[in-house]
Parts: C-alpha cells; sequence; structure tokens
C-alpha cells in the first residue's frame, strides 16, 4: 500500500495542476453525461488556462519578490524567521509522512461528507491537498504521533468543505462562476477577517460611506482608474521605494519602470486568462446541473477549485499590491514580531481573493482586512516557527544556511495553523476532538441555516 502511495504521489507530482486538473476535469465530466467531445476541449482549455494564470503569477512573483528583497535589504531588517514562500511548504507537506496519505485521506473525506449531504463541493484541486498535509504534518510536528496527524489532515479536509460550501454563492455571484466553491486554505481563512472588518468599517463616520470598487474608481477617476493604469502607477511607487539606491540614474529608471509595466501587464493579463478558464468550466458546470437534476432530484454540486480563478479580479490585484509595502512595514513595526519577508508577498493575492464578495470590491476595505489579518499573521508565523522548521527538518527539506527558522505566509500565517498547533499540543488527542466539536458545530448551524451563513459572507440575499 505504501509503495502504491508513493507511486502516486510521484506521479502527480510529475504532472503538477496544469496537467492533472484537465484530466481529472474530463473524467468528471464525462462521467456527468458531457458528450466526449465537449468534455475534452473543455477539460484542455482548463489547462491552457492554468498554464496561463500560472505564468502571468510568475511574472507577479518575481517582480514582487525583487522589490520586496530590496526594500527589505534598504530598511536593514534583521529577524531570525525567514519566509520561504508556499512552494516550500508544498514541498515539505507532500514530503511529509503525513503528505503520503494525504490525497486518499481528502478523496475518502469527500465521498463520505457527499454521501451524508454535508457537502456540496467535489474538491478537485488535488494538487491543493497539500494543505491538509502541512496541517498534518505541523500536528505531527507538535505531538510526534502519525495518527493524530493523519487525523488532523482529515479534519482539514473537512474544514475546507465547509469553507469551499459557506462562501460558494458569494464567490459564484461576485465572480461569475457558476457551479464553483473554492475549498482552498489559503483564501478561505480569510472570510472572518472580512466579516471582521466589516463590522468595524461599518460604524465608523466617512469611512463607512468610502465607495472604492474599481468600477467607481474608474469612474471617477477616468484613464487613471482604470486596473492597468493602477498596476503601472502601484508598480511604478513600489519600484522607487526598492530601487531609488539600485545604481546610477540609467539603472534606477530602469529598474523602476519594468516594475510598473510588469505590474500593469499583471493587471491586463489575469482576468484574461481567468476568462479562458470561465470558458472551459461553463460545459463542465452545465453538465453536472444536469446530471444532478436526472439521478439526485435537483441537488446543488459544487466543483471545487484554485483560488487562481479569483485573483485575476482588478479588486484582488489592486488590494494586494497596495499591501505589499504595509506587509513590509508591519514587519518592522509590530512588536515582538520574528519574521522577515521574502518569497510569498505575490501569495497576497489569494489571501485577499475572498474578502471581494464580502466587500464588494471595495479596495480600501480589503487592504484594511488585509493589513488586520497580516498583523495577526506576523505573530502566528513567529508562534509557528519552531513547528514548521522542525515539519522541514523531518521532510529532509533544505533550509538555507542563513536561516534559523522558515515559515510562509500561505499556511504559515492563517488561523487553521495555529488552531491545529497548538490545541493538539497543549490537549494532545483532546485537541483533535476539539477540533472536530468546533467544525461539526459550525457545520450544524450552517446546514440550518445556510441562506444566513451565506449572505454574511458575501452572497446576495435572495428577494
Amino acid at each position: 500500500m505504501e509503495g502504491f502511495l508513493t507511486g502516486l504521489k510521484a506521479i502527480i507530482d510529475a504532472l503538477g495542476a496544469t496537467v492533472l486538473l484537465p484530466i481529472i476535469i474530463f473524467i468528471i465530466a464525462a462521467v456527468m453525461g458531457a458528450k466526449p467531445g465537449r468534455a475534452f476541449r473543455a477539460a484542455v482549455t482548463i489547462g491552457i488556462a492554468f498554464i496561463g494564470i500560472n505564468l502571468v503569477i510568475g511574472l507577479m512573483w518575481g517582480s514582487l519578490t525583487e522589490v520586496g528583497q530590496a526594500i527589505v535589504s534598504n530598511l536593514g531588517i534583521q529577524r531570525d524567521v525567514m519566509d520561504m514562500g508556499w512552494p516550500s511548504a508544498a514541498a515539505i507537506a507532500f514530503g511529509s509522512p503525513v503528505g503520503l496519505w494525504v490525497i486518499p485521506i481528502a478523496i475518502f473525506v469527500n465521498i463520505v461528507f457527499l454521501a451524508l449531504r454535508l457537502t456540496k463541493t467535489v474538491n478537485i484541486d488535488v494538487w491543493n491537498y497539500w494543505h491538509f498535509a502541512f496541517l498534518g504534518s505541523l500536528v505531527l510536528a507538535a505531538t510526534n504521533n502519525l495518527v493524530y496527524g493523519l487525523i488532523a489532515a482529515a479534519i482539514a479536509a473537512a474544514l475546507a468543505l465547509f469553507l469551499g460550501d459557506w462562501t460558494a454563492k458569494a464567490v459564484q455571484s461576485f465572480y461569475g462562476t457558476p457551479g464553483i466553491s473554492i475549498p482552498h486554505l489559503t483564501s478561505a481563512p480569510g472570510v472572518p477577517f472580512a466579516i471582521v472588518t466589516n463590522w468595524i468599517v461599518d460604524r465608523i463616520p466617512g469611512l463607512k460611506d468610502v465607495e472604492a470598487d474599481p468600477e467607481t474608481i474608474r469612474k471617477n477617476w477616468g484613464v487613471m482608474g482604470e486596473p492597468v493604469i493602477l498596476g503601472l502607477i502601484i508598480g511604478i511607487v513600489l519600484g522607487i521605494l526598492a530601487f531609488y539606491n539600485a545604481g546610477d540614474a540609467t539603472t534606477v529608471i530602469t529598474k523602476v519602470l519594468k516594475t510598473g509595466m510588469n505590474l500593469a501587464a499583471v493587471m491586463l493579463l489575469l482576468p484574461r486568462m481567468v476568462q479562458i478558464l470561465m470558458e472551459g468550466l461553463i460545459p463542465v458546470s452545465e453538465a453536472a446541473r444536469e446530471f444532478m437534476q436526472k439521478r439526485a432530484a435537483g441537488r446543488e454540486i459544487y466543483i471545487g477549485l484554485d483560488s487562481a480563478i479569483l485573483v485575476g479580479h482588478p479588486a484582488a490585484i489592486s488590494s494586494s499590491l497596495l499591501l505589499v509595502p504595509i506587509a513590509i512595514l508591519l514587519s518592522i513595526i509590530l512588536p515582538g514580531n520574528r519574521v522577515i519577508l521574502f518569497a510569498d508577498l505575490a501569495v497576497i493575492p489569494f489571501v485577499v481573493a475572498l474578502f471581494a464578495p464580502l466587500m464588494r470590491g471595495n479596495i480600501v476595505r480589503m487592504v484594511i482586512a488585509g493589513t488586520l489579518e497580516l498583523a495577526v499573521g506576523f505573530y502566528i508565523a513567529t508562534g509557528l516557527a519552531d513547528f514548521f522548521t522542525a515539519t522541514a527538518r523531518s521532510a529532509n527539506f533544505a533550509i538555507p544556511e542563513n536561516a534559523v527558522r522558515i515559515t510562509s505566509i500561505a499556511d504559515g500565517f492563517l488561523w487553521p495553523g495555529f488552531l491545529f498547533t497548538k490545541l493538539t499540543e497543549w490537549l494532545n488527542v483532546g485537541g483533535l476532538v476539539v477540533l472536530a466539536v468546533l467544525l461539526a458545530a459550525a457545520m450544524f448551524f450552517y446546514l440550518k441555516n445556510p441562506q444566513e451563513w451565506e449572505v454574511a459572507a458575501g452572497a446576495p440575499a435572495s428577494k
């Protein structure tokens, strides 16, 4: 069995999301009754779209990483916990003992929840099962018990399904993605921060009336409010902060303008890639809807996908770019913080993507919520750094020589990691029981009145 799982994991690692996802999409669409030709075209289109999204995100990643490192260098920040980025966290998760078992565990949990009608989401985002493995690995590091780590991974998979269901209507309405949910544990944990931020802002005179969604900004600012121009301006400002001392005037100007153009390109190209993705998803969602109408009395089923399909919205990109210097400033001024940011600044769009439906794309509110989540995240990352580093060592991950401890914004900064790790560290198996009870209670109250919960997460109220 272990040999089979090792081989399965190796195949998934080799194929990657851009090949594996189209294969899964084709199988699901064909099983649900889509014509083979249409299912095949949809699957290939989705794969192409994800390749395009990854290329554009790679451009953003490179630009923001260079900017972040330059700003940190300019400020002379010294910390003993280094941000290694989500690819490192994913490699650690899949390389851990929990990572070997996480795929069958997550699939089993999904099947059971579907059979018991506890979820509507079919989570086909297999590559991002690494989040479940990572949380399980942190629990393994806290308890030194593999069984507890595997149980934690199962609870994490269930948590993702719950969060995906809870936010699905908001995602579908705001982003125009029918039949889609986002059981992604980089984005979904941000929803409570958005709810709290909205509650606070709605009680502040003046601020509560500020309209700052991309459409309003475009209407009030004209060409200067166009997403591409905003990306250019934000990129130039970031470039100046990063490269003002990078050399002679020609070098500085070149670096600043390249940063501006790269981020302007991201603002234009990322939404176009998402449009291609939606072209491929429509036949799949239609087939799923028809399948359920014929065989399950119209029961709704969501296709669970990576939040990469959301980050192309101008509100998500704009707010995340504004949060880059804020995140670096927070790393300087927060007392007790020991984290220095490097590789994961480009993951901020994923962190804020699910703020948009709840805040109707209001960039000011999204920046406030993002600042709150990141501020809390620095302390979470500082508190989890020992477990993160221990997990990396157990997975034989090569930690840089100049890094005492490591973390990442994805998972290392987010509350599920803190909750899972600390509860099991303090209560051992009792912590797992508490986690299961908390999740069961949340699911009970959600299923008792789903519409109220969905409206709270940004879904439009039914008329």
